[in-house]
């Protein structure tokens, strides 16, 4: 059976098909220039794509179930036997070759790389710290135990979900929650495998090990959600349950009317759906070509099919809606102060942190052109803030509690801090001897072009969601802030995995991070930030934008809907000449080598009007650069 498979693969592959494309293009030919006998000819062609089909035919008579044991294939497979009963090769070799130049234009759309699950797996760490009466020992992730006590310090993967026991620490988990901030932990607080302690070392008691921890978790929702992705099935192959009857009816009523058997096997000929089968992997293909030169990648012809009839669209928002970079939006003087001299202050001391916030500060103030000055006595509090001395004076910066402490922020400024966490942002407080001196907010940075994205998908009527790991305020003022209809917050990826099936009919999910990979397989379409993204949500993902931005979501969109506008388009066309030349057949105006070169016709047709879906233009880019000429684009909004 295994010999039987690979002869059917070498000759439905493209080259033997070519070479039987050769052998029917000269059996046509050569007799129509004085050399009858090299009709011939035309059997390679019927032993080349003949083969192939009957594989396909029979095997699914065989294996399929129901309704599906009738497909195109069968139907193309008893015109061609029936052209050979009668002696037309030429028809017999045509038929079965436009079934195979189908078939091989739509593997072309559909072959996809399967890298992205090794990489994911890579990030469990191999070995633990594995803390024994009091003894570190370094083991085996695997021999790790619920109740096992296991030290992370910095720089290190987590190896085990677990709860802090001892110790201080930041930890970036954006590879679970997308949080472009990394989150303080103390005891008590809880952690996931695959995230990174970046500062203190922490002590932590295992409470989900192996195959029960996120992050294997995550792979497994990976592996469940791509086997669930059954094979779109083609369309040809959906109607050949009505057309293989149909099409034996009237081939039997011609001859039983006229007598003439070569009017019934002509029937049969036009019959076969070989426009119907070229109009989606050529259309698709089109599309494909010129989706790649907008700097979107399309995986396989399913993804752009099932992307026309999306009405949701579901954004991730670190490195998707946003850049996915700390930057200060905000600083407030609470004394005599400026605003600048706060900013060179705080700079100031954060320039000797490694901290993500002390860097984005320090970043801001070398923007701004601000001198910085030396500090002494640098002391950093893990997950908490920095003190130093700077001018004779002693500064503490940081969380507003370790600003505070246990007196709370008063008037002015505890306004201002209350109205900056309201927002979702990261609030660095600046202090000195007992002295509220002001406040800095960072957050993260609204990709420019969102709004205008937004309202775009939004003016083609389709809905658009934020789904969110990130805290609720954050969220809603960022989705706020580019227009987003529905916000989701706080999601895990399991929970981003529950909600993308439910907030649309068709949903499309946008996302750029390795926790967004179960929710990008598990969508109708899943779309990937590849220019920036996770390789792991690029191989997630149906389609990949290239571009750094998802400025290209409203041209996809389009694309999409005009592609299946072109295929239901050629479809309708090829059906109606069918239907004038079965007409034909039946009244003996063709026979069954014309009615070849009639449905071929029809076929050819299906291919131009797929090539000029290649060169059509998007209106929406017409729009934009006018839009530009007006005036300069809008700048990153900092919330």
């Amino acid at each position: 059976m295994s010999s039987l498979k690979s002869v059917n693969d070498f000759l439905a592959g493209p080259l033997m098909t070519a070479v039987g494309g050769v052998f029917l293009v000269l059996a046509f030919a050569l007799p129509r220039m004085g050399y009858p006998e090299w009709e011939c000819l035309a059997w390679v062609c019927v032993v080349i794509c003949g083969i192939p089909l009957l594989y396909l035919s029979v095997w699914r008579l065989i294996y399929n179930k129901g309704i599906a044991k009738i497909s195109s294939a069968l139907l193309i497979t008893i015109a061609m036997i029936a052209a050979l009963l009668i002696g037309d090769l030429f028809a017999a070799g045509e038929v079965a070759f436009i079934m195979e130049i189908g078939a091989i234009l739509e593997d072309m759309t559909v072959k996809r790389a399967r890298k992205g699950l090794r990489e994911l797996m890579s990030l469990v760490p191999d070995t633990a710290r594995r803390i024994v009466d009091g003894k570190e020992e370094t083991v085996p992730v695997g021999d790790i135990r619920v109740g096992d006590v296991v030290r992370v310090v910095p720089g290190e993967t987590i190896p085990v979900d677990g709860v802090v026991l001892k110790g201080e620490t930041t930890i970036d988990q954006s590879v679970m929650t997308g949080e472009s901030l990394p989150v303080d932990k103390s005891p008590g607080d809880e952690v996931y495998s695959g995230t990174v302690n970046r500062f203190g070392s922490v002590d932590i008691e295992a409470s989900k090990v192996g195959e029960d921890s996120s992050l294997q978790r995550l792979i497994r929702l990976v592996e469940d959600s791509d086997k669930n992705q059954a094979p779109t099935q083609r369309i040809a192959d959906r109607w050949a349950s009505w057309l293989v009857p149909i099409a034996a009816l009237i081939a039997v009523a011609a001859y039983l009317l006229t007598g003439d058997v070569v009017r019934a096997v002509t029937v049969l000929v036009v019959f076969c759906p070989c426009a119907l089968i070229l109009a989606t992997p050529t259309a698709i293909m089109a599309a494909i070509g010129q989706a790649t030169k907008h700097g979107v990648i399309v995986k396989s012809g399913a993804a752009l099919e099932a992307m026309g009839s999306v009405d949701t669209i579901a954004f991730d928002k670190t490195g998707t809606l946003t850049l996915g970079n700390l930057a200060v939006s905000d600083v407030v003087s609470f004394s005599e102060m400026s605003g600048d001299e706060v900013l060179r202050i705080a700079a100031s001391a954060e320039s000797r942190s490694e901290h993500p916030i002390g860097k984005a500060i320090t970043a801001e103030a070398s923007r701004l052109g601000l001198a910085l000055e030396g500090c002494e006595g640098f002391a950093a509090t893990a997950g908490k803030g920095i003190e130093a001395e700077m001018g004779g004076r002693r500064y503490r910066i940081g969380t507003p509690a370790f600003v505070f402490g246990s007196e709370e922020p008063r008037g002015k400024a505890s306004d201002v801090i209350s109205h900056m966490k309201s927002e979702g942002k990261a609030v660095v407080a600046i202090a000195s001897e007992g002295r509220v001196l002001g406040a800095i907010s960072l957050s993260d940075v609204l990709r420019p072009e969102a709004p205008a994205v937004i309202s775009e998908l939004n003016g083609m009527g389709v809905k658009t969601v934020l789904l969110t790991g990130d805290h609720k305020e954050a969220a809603e003022h960022f989705a706020a802030a580019a227009g987003v209809s529905e916000v989701l917050s706080d999601l895990l990826p399991e929970d981003k995995l529950e909600n993308v099936r439910k907030v649309g009919t068709k949903v499309c999910m946008v996302g750029d991070g390795v926790n967004d990979a179960p929710a990008l397989k598990a969508a109708d379409v899943g779309v990937a930030m590849g220019a920036m993204g996770s390789d792991i949500a690029v191989e997630a993902a149906d389609i990949a934008l290239m571009t750094d931005g998802i400025g290209r979501m409203p041209y996809l969109k389009w694309l999409s809907n005009a592609t299946v506008r072109t295929i239901r388009t050629a479809i309708t066309i090829s059906m109606c000449i069918n239907a004038v030349a079965v007409s034909a057949s039946v009244a003996g105006i063709l026979n069954p080598t014309t009615g070849a070169l009639v449905h071929n016709a029809g076929s050819c047709f299906v291919v131009l009007l797929a090539a000029l879906l290649y060169d059509r233009k998007y209106p929406g880019d017409r729009k934009r650069r006018s839009s530009l000429d007006d005036g300069d684009p809008e700048a990153p909004v900092v919330a």
